[in-house]
């Protein structure tokens, strides 16, 4: 018997580093968690309220593959507000989370052995998701000099593509896309057939940055969301696309196929997601008051190379003053400090072991002591390599 060859991908490393966090916790040490991509806050009152009621009054069963029409039209309703795009519900498809609204798109869009790009440093699961699929996986290296996001020339350089994904506000550099450089993005892309996949999970966090939408620029894109994190709603595993109308049917028969349809009792409560803005954008206070913390503590254990964190929750760090091996060193501050932060292998396989990922969406108290720790043992080091 064999192994399918489509199964033989990376493992989602964060997930191997959140493992062995819990394995210390478990063994009665303290860990600070600045791994975990996901905020520390449950979902808001109203979202519970309304989970409360469904479970109360509401059957339950299955619905549509596209979605319950109460929650596309709100996010129909969302599109014109935040953005002043208009946006048919009809092209609205509620998922299972982002990573359901990832698949589908893949599928949705490409052929086996087309060429998409993916950005390096980027999301692993683009990458293991593409390659389960049969797809050309095109790695496109990009750094500081174009805030560690893709550039037409970028893209030009990478000889034929058939697609690309982008995400802005961008894991694991929180780097975005202005909207000027977005729609130029967009415009090279049509005008060369490239379908173009926007990841805008992040949307809603960001700090003096505003987040366009890819949707602003062309209704041929496809867009990916969630609940996950603006509104703080991990584990209910609901997201969001909205396709081109071409596409529409193709989804439908995708969902219907592979999942049958979303969580019923999280779309039910997602609708009053969008009454919460005041208790969500009190969680943006505490994440730029996290992202401070590290933006000022990490130059003084000598991370002086940090990617723009415009948006997120995340700072993209060269720890190459430090290491050459960044697995080596994550582990050595879990075993050594209870710090859990994730290697950059997970999101760049060529320069990965210089980098390393840290998330600020645990408590100010947390990411400041996380902070402390860092710079004892840097100072420690220091001692000891002078001594």
């Amino acid at each position: 018997m064999t192994n399918p060859g489509r199964g033989q991908i990376a493992p989602f490393y964060v997930m191997e580093v959140m493992a062995a966090a819990a394995e210390r916790e478990k063994a009665g040490g303290d860990v600070l968690h600045l791994e975990v991509g996901q905020p520390s806050t449950g979902a808001p009152a109203g979202v519970i309220a309304a989970a409360h009621d469904a479970l109360d009054t509401d059957r339950l069963g299955y619905t549509a593959a596209s979605g319950i029409p109460a929650l596309r039209d709100r996010l129909a309703e969302h599109y014109q507000a935040r953005y002043g795009v208009t946006v048919d519900p009809d092209r609205i498809f509620v998922t299972q989370g982002a990573s359901g609204a990832c698949v589908l798109s893949f599928l949705a869009a490409f052929d086996v052995g087309a060429r998409v790009a993916v950005t390096e440093p980027g999301y692993p699961c683009y990458r293991n998701m593409l390659q389960a699929f049969g797809v050309d996986v095109v790695g496109i290296a990009v750094g500081p000099e174009t805030r560690y996001q893709p550039t037409p020339e970028l893209l030009a350089a990478a000889g034929p593509l058939d697609g690309i994904v982008v995400a802005s506000p961008s894991n694991p550099t929180g780097t975005m896309i202005g909207a000027a450089e977005l729609g130029a993005l967009v415009g090279w892309c049509e005008q060369h057939n490239v379908r173009f996949v926007a990841d805008e999970i992040y949307h809603g966090i960001s700090y003096g940055h505003p987040t366009p939408t890819a949707l602003a620029s062309s209704d041929n894109v496809l867009v990916v969301n969630s609940f996950s994190k603006y509104f703080s709603m991990t584990g209910w595993r609901l997201g969001w696309m909205v396709v081109p109308e071409s596409l529409s049917d193709t989804v439908v028969r995708l969902a219907q196929n592979l999942y049958i349809s979303a969580p019923t009792l999280a779309q039910l409560a997602a609708v009053a997601a969008f009454d919460c803005r005041q208790e969500l954008d009190a969680n943006l206070v505490r994440y730029a008051a996290n992202r401070e913390v590290l933006l000022d503590g990490l130059p003084e254990i000598g991370l002086t190379e940090l990617a723009p964190a415009d948006g997120a929750f995340y700072v993209w760090a060269d720890v190459s003053e430090l290491t050459d091996d960044s697995t080596v060193l994550c582990a050595q501050w879990l075993d050594e400090l209870g710090v859990a932060a994730t290697p950059g292998v997970d999101f760049d396989p060529h320069r990965g072991h210089r980098y390393v990922r840290f998330s600020f969406s645990e408590s100010t108290e947390d990411v400041t002591e996380a902070v402390n720790r860092l710079k004892r043992w840097r100072a420690g080091r220091r001692g000891g390599s002078t001594g």
